[in-house]
């Protein structure tokens, strides 16, 4: 299976072929892995036309950041078939999973396992939260479905 990339630049010491755009690189993908860092820079770097060059029988794979996806492209591409399915392991408003997604039979959704010490945190402040809501029988303010 051939494997190729995009990035800013060119890295002639990496073995994988080189795509010069995102659209390029969806284009002659099987899978489009998502393994970007979050910020400015990646906002909705995959975005309709991205999904769209990827194609009705393209999967797409986020790793990275929610907000590297265009979620409200990537799930109207998913209601109309213009993608094949997608893997998500992260969201655009963690850790809220938009109710669109979770009635998708082609999307595979996962907690997010990688982190810094400051995620780990705020997931430990989040799941205190969580149960004091809970145990005072408040509404949770973060309920997982």
């Amino acid at each position: 299976m051939p494997v190729a990339y995009h990035n800013r630049r060119r890295r002639r010491e990496l073995p994988f072929g080189y795509a010069e755009t995102r659209l390029a690189l969806a284009e002659r993908s099987d899978v489009l892995m998502v393994c970007c860092p979050g910020g400015a820079g990646t906002r909705h770097i995959v975005d309709r036309a991205v999904l769209r060059a990827l194609g009705p029988g393209g999967l797409v794979v986020n790793l990275g950041r929610g907000s590297s996806i265009d979620e409200a492209a990537l799930m109207e591409a998913l209601q109309a078939g213009e993608i094949g399915g997608a893997g998500l392991d992260v969201f655009e408003a963690e850790p809220a999973v938009p109710e669109a997604l979770l009635a998708c039979r082609n999307v595979v959704l996962a907690p997010h396992r990688g982190g810094t010490r400051e995620t780990w945190r705020e997931t430990a402040a989040i799941i205190i939260a969580n149960l004091r809501a809970f145990f005072r029988g408040e509404a949770l303010p973060n309920p997982i479905p």
